[in-house]
């Protein structure tokens, strides 16, 4: 009897790691989803300070979320501890950097086959605004996936996204564009693109193209005055994506419980992680934030953006009334952040410049 009390709290500890660690990971999966997407929009809200309190008000919750802040805490300093003596990331790093030039032709495609979508399904940008001019979805997203005029297609795609958020706040739903066309505006095209063929032939001597095409030159002026700033292109892109984590997880979770409640009802996700409805909630808003602010601090940024991919891809399978197309711009905007990595103005700079002075100390005079 004295044996079994006194290993009854490590294998309550003990269950309650594993359920964070699998909660972590599948809540999370839950909370990409945009409950707009998936519910019918009716039901109460819920007061969400009274839904958080009663939630960790529950023994059992609060140990879970307490050992999920204190795995976390402990992972991440552990992280930081070993990280210096993982060769396998610099080599990741060194490889990933190969592919930077891709970029531009990922989020080209990853921005061009949702707009084509939204056209023919008949929304403007994101599945809540039904209503949409066809015509100019498609457009927008040909364009972008030939790489014609892009710089100027996204500009304008970015326009006609804020202009339609300043009459219909549900756009907020799709934010990811705004990252993902201002950085298209700040790299460009790319290779391979319709830009990059066309302005091949106009700048080779000779050439029939290079006579008549009043654009390139243009197209040349404006690429000029935007290169001191296509360095911030990998910051643009994991903060928005940061900030669009934040925003689900604050406002389609934390602040409105009763609708997400739904979801976890409709599809049964306690089957998956036995746990409160409510802590599933919870759960998915607060890792969601997590991710977000990870994202926006820029520490740990490509190791977030891989989890962030996963986690897509489990939506597709856990929620399949969730629109997969509306998802491509989180695809395609985490998988640019894994390639580029963090970029200017992130912590991750601080902790490789500390790595670096370790290493290689300064000697002294």
């Amino acid at each position: 009897m004295g044996n079994s009390s006194a290993r009854s709290p490590v294998a309550s500890t003990l269950g309650a790691v594993l359920s964070l660690a699998a909660l972590a990971v599948i809540a999370t999966d839950s909370a990409t989803a945009h409950i707009d997407y998936v519910t019918d929009g009716a039901g109460e809200t819920g007061d969400p300070i009274a839904f958080a309190v009663e939630v960790l008000s529950q023994p059992e919750n609060a140990l879970l979320f307490g050992g999920t802040g204190l795995l976390g805490g402990v992972a991440l300093l552990g992280y930081l501890w070993v990280r210096p003596t993982i060769p396998d990331i610099d080599v990741l790093r060194a490889t990933l950097s190969e592919y930077r030039d891709l970029v531009p032709w990922m989020l080209r495609l990853s921005m061009g086959l949702p707009l084509i979508g939204a056209g023919f399904a008949g929304y403007y940008f994101s599945p809540a605004v039904e209503t949409a001019p066809r015509l100019l979805m498609i457009g927008l997203g040909f364009f972008l996936l030939f790489g014609l005029a892009t710089r100027f297609v996204a500009a304008v795609g970015l326009v006609a996204y804020l202009v339609g958020l300043a009459s219909d706040l549900r756009l907020l739903l799709s934010m990811e564009y705004v990252p993902g066309l201002l950085a298209i505006v700040l790299l460009g095209g790319g290779r391979p693109s319709a830009d990059h063929m066309l302005g091949a032939v106009a700048n080779a001597e000779g050439t029939l193209y290079g006579r008549v095409d009043p654009f390139h030159r243009l197209g040349h002026w404006f690429a000029e005055r935007v290169a001191p700033f296509a360095r911030y292109a990998p910051s643009v892109i994991r903060v928005g994506l940061g900030v669009t984590f934040v925003y689900l997880g604050l406002v389609e979770k934390i602040l409105q419980p009763g609708r997400a409640l739904q979801v976890v009802e409709q599809y049964d996700l306690t089957a998956i992680v036995p746990v409160d409805p409510g802590a599933w909630v919870l759960g998915a808003g607060l890792a969601e934030i997590a991710l977000g602010v990870l994202l926006i601090g820029g520490l740990l940024t490509r190791g977030v953006a891989a989890a962030a991919f996963v986690v897509f891809t489990l939506t597709m399978f856990g929620l399949p009334d969730d629109p997969v197309l509306a998802h491509v711009t989180m695809f395609g905007l985490a998988s640019a952040v894994f390639t580029l990595g963090s970029g200017p103005l992130a912590l991750d700079n601080f902790v490789t410049d500390a790595e670096h002075r370790t290493n290689h100390p300064t000697p002294a005079d």
